[in-house]
């Protein structure tokens, strides 16, 4: 038991220095070695766990998509922009989410997955689900919408980097939400639909963090058990 959960801890570091690097440094400029520095692990540790700097990006990319949670109860649009805003807020306070939108806007894996792929695929399931609730229009294609409301966050989010650091992202999604919104959802719901978010994402971040504590140290996640002393994995 000590073991693994020295290894969760080991894989933790890792992704969670890596992530720091590639919101500081981009995925080409990003060193194994300062990874190492910043994980306080060793090399063998590190490959023990990833066979390479893109497994270590995939696994960012994978941790990136737990950042937005989608309510299934009551709204279906509303949960939409919550989860919008989440991921604003997450981009402004938490290190893997800007690493993996980063990682995503560089095109690392253009030769695999599509990087906005989970989360187009997710908004398009709320935008069904608001059908089947009669929230939104029932001529709305939901993959299309879902494309283009990801598409439209995307920009926004750079856009804001560049004008305030993203200080004044949350407000520049709400006013995002309040253009597509008439396009695509009967008036009378729209009413009812905050486009700042309804939740305290602050208070809804500290729980989920604490959440994620205590599942790793009930040994939830599972990942092979570490031998720091061990080198890199033969090909």
């Amino acid at each position: 038991m000590a073991k693994q959960a020295r290894a969760v801890q080991t894989w933790r570091s890792i992704v969670d220095a890596a992530a720091s690097v590639f919101d500081d440094y981009g995925y080409e400029r990003a060193a194994i070695s300062e990874i190492l520095r910043r994980a306080k692990v060793t090399k063998g540790a590190l490959y023990f766990h990833f066979a390479s700097k893109e497994a270590i990006a995939q696994a960012i990319m994978d941790e990136q998509t737990k950042t937005v949670e989608f309510e299934q109860e009551g709204s279906p649009l509303q949960s939409l922009v919550d989860g919008g805003q989440q991921f604003a807020f997450a981009l402004r306070h938490n290190a893997m989410a800007r690493a993996g939108t980063r990682l995503s806007i560089e095109g690392v894996f253009l030769g695999g997955p599509h990087p906005w792929g989970d989360w187009i695929d997710a908004t398009a399931r709320m935008l069904e689900l608001g059908q089947e609730r009669g929230e939104v229009f029932p001529q709305i294609d939901p993959m299309v919408s879902a494309k283009i409301i990801v598409a439209s966050f995307t920009g926004i989010q750079l856009v804001s980097e560049a004008d305030s650091g993203r200080a004044d992202l949350r407000e520049q999604v709400a006013e995002m939400w309040r253009h597509i919104l008439p396009s695509i959802a009967h008036p009378g719901v729209i009413a009812h639909i905050k486009p700042e978010g309804r939740v305290d994402l602050a208070a809804q971040a500290r729980e989920k963090a604490e959440r994620e504590d205590v599942s790793r140290s009930m040994f939830h996640v599972k990942r092979p058990i570490d031998h720091d002393a061990a080198g890199p994995r033969s090909s």
